[in-house]
C-alpha cells in the first residue's frame, strides 16, 4: 500500500497547492488537520473531499463522522481507498 501512500501524498500537495513540502515531509500518520500536522482547515476538507471524488471516485458526506476518521492521515485515506476499490 505505500505506492498508494505516496501518491495520496502528492495528491494532497497538488490538491492543497501546499509550497515548500515533499511527499518526504508527510508521514503516513501525520495529522492532516491538526496544527502539529499540516494544519489544513475546512475549506481544505472540501478541496480534498472533492478531488478524491473526482480522481479515486470515493464519495464521503459532509455530515457523516467517519468522514472525520477518514480524513485523519494519508494511511485512513488509503485504508478507504483500498476498501472502496475492493467493494467497487
Amino acid at each position: 500500500m505505500s505506492e498508494l501512500h505516496q501518491e495520496l501524498k502528492a495528491f494532497i500537495i497538488e490538491t492543497m497547492n501546499l509550497e515548500d513540502i515533499t511527499p518526504a515531509n508527510i508521514g503516513d500518520d501525520t495529522p492532516l488537520f491538526a496544527e502539529d500536522g499540516l494544519g489544513l482547515d475546512s475549506i481544505d476538507a472540501l478541496e480534498l473531499v472533492l478531488g478524491l471524488k473526482k480522481k479515486y471516485g470515493v464519495t464521503l458526506e459532509a455530515n457523516d463522522e467517519k468522514t472525520r476518521q477518514h480524513l485523519q492521515s494519508v494511511a485512513s485515506l488509503a485504508t478507504l481507498i483500498e476498501t472502496n476499490r475492493s467493494q467497487g
